[in-house]
């Protein structure tokens, strides 16, 4: 997982030296050397996270991050602060000013570097639904972005079995909070499919459970996948391997013991106000959907839909040096469907259809209805070879198994013939791209079906026969 990244530090050394560090994990990394020049690069380049120095000439890292997070078009990108200064009023005054994260010189390597992954998928979520959003904007559908997010009044739950310790969060949080307390992991996972909650608390230390575990069962369950967690840990060497674990599996966010009650409520804040947030711009895209950009019959985007946000998605492409890959896909002899057993039964098989190629693609990926039984996918930062193997995968699982027709008590076979494109720069379009994969949609079909082609190809590679 690549990305740009700025390191703000008025010291030369201490620049290099986390260039280098960057650098050798991949990522494409920007430097400034004070405040001016880091918000005027964060303008002109839009990085995906900024490592910030608090203690420089002129105006300090407060300052600059609260410059950024002030700006509606900066706002979303991580800042994470890196400092000598360990004081506790510190840390809660980086957080107080938007910051993401705040790391203490001399920083632990892996640990810096399990952050910058966390907050990296953090922002490409945020990226497609803030895109998203636009494209519904677009349409005149999605209601302007708040200035301010009211976070008073969350939903917390805490899962912590050391009485003491509980007591301690319920009394830093319950003034402002509903805090529900459980004690061990099926505990927690009842109060979640119980009803609505905001923020998760767990402690990585409860005795009867692995919290571990508990974060990542959490973030597998569809009532909590988009629900921040923020861990507690214990500042031991075993703690501190699983802290990393934690944001590689997908923890937002994370506090060490002793926990300071004052830095509790600034992070718990922090990751209430991104749900606020995030639960706006989901609000806004659902809305979007239900009132013209989507096909009423499987729920997928439309035509109209795809062209404006394909437009959107190539020219951050090309900001971004990222290639996206496009599957156009084609139901074998679907009018046979409609002609043999009625077009109640069409739409069954359409309907199922849709579920295997949600099932087969990624959640930042793009389905779309653009005919009958034509269909597009869009992938985001997709080489070719990912491209090939998502529409394989897809082709498989549409050949395998036999489609139910319940209202006629049957089950039928049924195949896609798939064409693979990839955006090309600058000088691509839409209409471009979208016709490239046509045309070896065209050579997949004529080719015998049920098979995946790529444009580049000299010639078509079945997969599979027939249909």
């Amino acid at each position: 997982m690549t990305a740009r990244i700025l390191v703000v530090d008025d010291v030369l050394p201490n620049v290099k030296l986390l260039e280098a560090k960057l650098s050798r994990e991949y990522y494409d990394v920007l430097t400034a050397m004070n405040g001016a020049d880091a918000l005027e690069i964060i303008e002109r380049e839009i990085p995906d996270i900024v490592l910030l120095d608090v203690m420089m000439p002129g105006m300090d890292g407060f300052e600059v991050c609260e410059q950024i997070k002030a700006n509606p078009n900066l706002r979303h990108i991580p800042v994470i602060m890196v400092t000598a200064l360990s004081d506790t009023s510190d840390r809660v005054r980086g957080l107080e000013a938007g910051a993401d994260d705040f790391l203490t010189k001399p920083v632990n390597d892996i640990a810096l570097f399990a952050r910058v992954r966390s907050l990296i998928r953090l922002k490409i979520m945020m990226d497609e639904l803030r895109l998203r959003e636009a494209t519904s904007s677009n349409f005149g559908v999605a209601d302007a972005e708040p200035l301010e997010l009211n976070i008073d009044g969350g939903r917390i739950l805490v899962v912590e079995d050391r009485e003491i310790y509980a007591r301690n969060i319920n009394q830093a949080l319950g003034g402002q909070h509903t805090v529900t307390m459980a004690t061990e992991a099926d505990g927690a996972v009842a109060a979640v499919q119980a009803g609505d909650v905001d923020l998760i608390i767990v402690s990585l230390s409860l005795q009867d459970s692995d919290g571990l575990r508990l974060c990542s069962h959490l973030r597998s369950m569809e009532e909590s996948r988009q629900i921040p967690i923020l861990i507690l840990v214990d500042d031991t060497p075993d703690q501190m391997e699983r802290l990393v674990k934690g944001l590689d599996i997908g923890v937002n966010d994370y506090l060490i013991r002793p926990v300071d009650q004052n830095e509790l409520m600034a992070r718990c804040r922090t990751q209430l106000r991104r749900k606020k947030y995030e639960d706006h711009l989901r609000d806004n895209y659902h809305t979007s959907l239900t009132l013209a950009v989507t096909d009423p019959l499987t729920g997928l985007y439309n035509r109209r839909y795809l062209e404006t946000h394909l437009e959107s998605l190539m020219k951050r492409a090309v900001q971004d040096n990222k290639p996206i890959g496009l599957l156009a896909l084609d139901i074998d002899h679907f009018k046979l469907v409609n002609d043999t057993h009625g077009h109640a039964a069409g739409d069954d098989v359409l309907k199922e259809f849709v579920g295997r190629i949600k099932r087969s693609v990624r959640g930042i990926d793009l389905p779309a209805r653009i005919g009958g039984e034509e269909f597009v996918v869009v992938m985001p930062d997709t080489d070719r070879e990912t491209s090939m193997a998502v529409a394989e995968r897809l082709r498989a699982s549409v050949a395998d198994s036999l489609f139910s027709l319940p209202e006629l008590d049957l089950q039928i076979p049924i195949t896609v013939s798939i064409g693979v494109s990839l955006s090309q720069g600058a000088s691509d379009s839409p209409a471009a791209a979208l016709k490239r994969g046509d045309d070896a949609l065209y050579v997949a079909k004529n080719s015998g079906r049920n098979m995946v082609v790529s444009d580049e190809q000299d010639e078509p590679i079945a997969t599979a026969q027939g249909a």
